[in-house]
């Protein structure tokens, strides 16, 4: 039947290269290809882009205000559309009263369960939620954590009022916050703190508000005087002036659990009720099978219904390898990729189908052993008469696919074609890069030089990982493998600090987002704007902010977006190209200033591998454009908005600014995250050269083609979760192989 496939005609987004190509309905089908090929650009940008658009609209004007917003995607049409819902791999952003219980709503079922059968009753369900002021812990308010200040970080008790001694920029000398304490008459300015008489110390750092009746003069008529410590606490430390002022609130402020719910977040109402002995904080802190268990003996027909969802819902967690999980668990923690398989599990119990689900890279964070659960969980959704895509480079989730479409050849402007489009049988006896590279057997490391010299860690614990000995090589690759939430992370926070304690140089490159921006592009993030900006202006005789977008060179109109944004009220808004800079960013006249025949828009429109050539007389800008060409990334454009870049992508971005060090260890969170198996072969060599320059590196990994190099293999295990946590192997590839592991060991050929 015709409408069995999406059709999509004249797709330009991004790097597309006029795509038409058509998907099979209720199939599987995986797009592929090497990072910045335009994969996404394909998925996400243009199919679930137009998908969302169009459903928005079909809701009225007011409500499509509040909806999020899609721009309009360069296709010229999209065919028989369902309505797509993503689920990207992102990790949830830092709410900490967002808990697993919360996001899944399964906490909100055992509230449920609670206001009806537990004993004794003390309200209903709204009584046991810690984001209410019926159930939370009233004197953490339902965080279960208190903010502690360190008064002598935060006092210099050897300094007087006059000398400035609160360490906090608006408590400065002569500053606002500062004469609410020189002008309250209270002190003499120039006695020491640690002078001051116990009378004197309580009002300075603990008194309530009061009003002054005889304060000096300057102090304003209706203000009320308050000791530090409450100030601080009420006024800055939960504020947007404490998020401004992080860093130097870190220096004097940290969390402990809750001296009256120690950690629970719930009134001591809440936490008498309870059921078969116990009670709900108890029963959020079990592990998800554990948590299935426990509802299973409950017999007790006024929560059949409630029952049934938790059991369900438990089931899918379990059946997508979240078992280790909590409900007590914030979402914060969650890794992009258990954050990914949390939403999946919650589209497993829906009962919609016909829908279209877009999943990007579902294998990440997920040993071969998890990806088997997926891959249930991922046809089960297809069965229910779902359509799905997903963007994947993991050949074990390819091979699973029903259809394939490999995006390419090559990245950036030199990708955006359809390379190949067809069944999996069809993909695998084709001659395109991927599927050589896919097929190709895995290749073991040939050790580079001996093991002779070592970092040893002895009796360490952190989270799951407790009391573990082991030891990494230097100047050597260590793998440290293992099932999801195994404790990988553990060990790799465990060898990050006792490293940094010792003085040991550590370079630690996670998978958290650079901030990303319309204003920030490729230039800005290595730094060498400034460089350029110097340049024109030597050259010129003119302002260096004349040839920044953000400054004085900024177009007037767009004011440097170079883009207009038309506010359309009630309906989406319209973004449409600056017509007086024609989206350059730049006012006109900048265009008239030249180094070396290229103005600064010619310059910006360049790729990195362009600049290294045109800037290779110019040492500072060389060296940034240099290792972003050796990180692969020589197709990006300084100007590309950091905004427009896949995970991959932003990963080696990242690492591209630490490929000049020697002697240190760099510890990398799955950086296979986003790579194509090309552009893993060049991670490798990149880790080889480190390796060379006397450098050592760690990685937590999943990746077979990863793990098959490592100099060393540490494996964790053997479950995730509390019955984790043990190091279950230590030793070379080659150990591994002749071992009787369960775990690693049947994926390695």
């Amino acid at each position: 039947m015709a409408n069995q496939w999406i059709e999509i005609e004249h797709a330009n987004q991004n790097n597309l290269k006029d795509i038409s190509v058509t998907i099979p309905k209720h199939k599987m089908t995986v797009f592929t290809g090497v990072s910045g090929s335009g994969k996404s650009s394909l998925v996400f940008d243009t199919i679930v882009a137009q998908s969302r658009r169009e459903l928005n609209e079909t809701f009225s004007s007011y409500v499509q205000h509040v909806l999020p917003k899609y721009g309009r995607p360069s296709v010229s049409r999209i065919k028989n559309l369902p309505i797509a819902i993503p689920i990207e791999q992102r990790q949830m952003r830092g709410n900490v009263r967002s808990t697993v219980g919360t996001y899944t709503e399964l906490y909100t079922y055992l509230r449920l369960l609670f206001s009806r059968i537990g004993v004794p009753f003390v309200g209903y369900s709204d009584a046991f939620s810690f984001n209410d002021p019926q159930g939370q812990c009233p004197i953490c308010n339902g965080l279960g954590l208190q903010k502690k200040i360190d008064l002598h970080q935060l006092v210099d008790f050897d300094k007087s009022l006059n000398e400035g001694p609160i360490n906090f920029p608006t408590f400065g000398r002569d500053a606002w916050r500062w004469k609410r304490y020189a002008y309250s008459g209270l002190f003499d300015l120039d006695k020491k703190i640690k002078d001051y008489s116990k009378k004197e110390l309580d009002l300075l750092l603990y008194s309530p508000q009061i009003k002054l009746n005889h304060a000096a003069n300057g102090w304003p008529k209706t203000a009320l005087y308050e000791g530090l410590v409450p100030r601080f606490e009420r006024s800055i430390i939960n504020t947007d002036e404490g998020k401004r002022h992080a860093a130097q609130l870190a220096v004097f402020v940290h969390s402990e659990l809750c001296s009256a719910c120690h950690g629970a977040r719930l009134n001591q109402a809440a936490l008498s009720s309870k059921i078969n002995g116990q009670n709900i904080y108890e029963l959020s802190t079990l592990q998800i099978n554990e948590l299935k268990d426990f509802i299973q003996t409950i017999d007790n027909e006024l929560v059949a219904d409630v029952k049934h969802k938790i059991i369900d819902y438990a089931d899918a967690l379990m059946q997508i390898g979240l078992d280790y999980l909590n409900l007590a668990r914030r979402t914060e923690t969650l890794s992009g990729g258990e954050a990914q398989r949390l939403k999946i599990a919650k589209h497993m119990t829906s009962s919609l189908n016909d829908v279209l689900y877009v999943l990007d890279e579902p294998s990440a964070g997920l040993h071969p052993k998890d990806i088997e659960k997926i891959m249930f969980c991922l046809a089960r959704l297809k069965n229910q008469g779902n359509t799905i895509l997903i963007v994947e480079h993991n050949p074990l989730l390819i091979k699973k696919a029903d259809y394939v479409i490999d995006i390419g050849p090559g990245a950036g402007v030199n990708g955006g074609e359809v390379i190949f489009s067809g069944t999996i049988d069809q993909f695998l006896l084709s001659s395109t890069q991927t599927n050589r590279l896919i097929q190709r057997p895995l290749q073991y490391a040939q050790q580079q030089c001996e093991l002779s010299h070592w970092f040893l860690f002895d009796d360490q614990s952190a989270n799951t990982v407790n009391h573990v000995s082991f030891k990494i090589p230097q100047q050597a690759l260590t793998v440290i493998c293992g099932v999801a939430g195994s404790g990988k992370s553990s060990l790799a926070k465990i060898i990050n600090q006792q490293l940094t304690q010792s003085g040991q140089a550590v370079i630690s490159i996670s998978q958290k987002e650079i901030g990303k921006s319309s204003r920030s592009t490729l230039i800005t993030y290595l730094d060498i704007f400034t460089e350029i900006r110097h340049l024109f202006a030597q050259t010129c005789h003119v302002s260096a902010a004349l040839f920044s977008f953000n400054s004085q060179g900024a177009c007037p109109n767009c004011k440097g977006k170079g883009v207009i944004v038309h506010n359309m009220y009630f309906m989406d808004n319209m973004t449409t190209t600056c017509e007086l800079c024609s989206g350059t960013r730049y006012r006109p006249e900048v265009l008239a200033y030249k180094y070396n025949g290229k103005t600064i828009v010619d310059v910006l429109a360049m790729t990195a591998s362009q600049a290294l050539a045109f800037f290779k007389k110019q040492p500072k800008i060389k060296q940034g454009l240099q290792a972003i060409n050796d990180v692969g990334l020589g197709y990006l454009k300084l100007d590309q908005s950091f905004t427009t870049l896949s995970g991959g992508e932003l990963q080696r971005a990242k690492l591209s600014k630490y490929l000049n060090q020697k002697g240190s260890v760099y510890i990398m969170d799955e950086p296979s995250a986003g790579l194509h198996l090309k552009d893993i072969d060049l991670l490798l060599a990149l880790f080889s050269s480190l390796i060379k320059k006397g450098n050592t590196i760690v990685i937590i990994e999943h990746n077979l083609n990863l793990i098959s190099q490592g100099d060393w293999l540490i494996e964790t295990g053997p479950v995730g979760g509390k019955y984790g946590g043990h190091i279950i192997f230590t030793g070379t590839v080659s150990d591994l192989k002749q071992s009787d592991d369960e775990i690693t060991k049947p994926y390695l050929p």
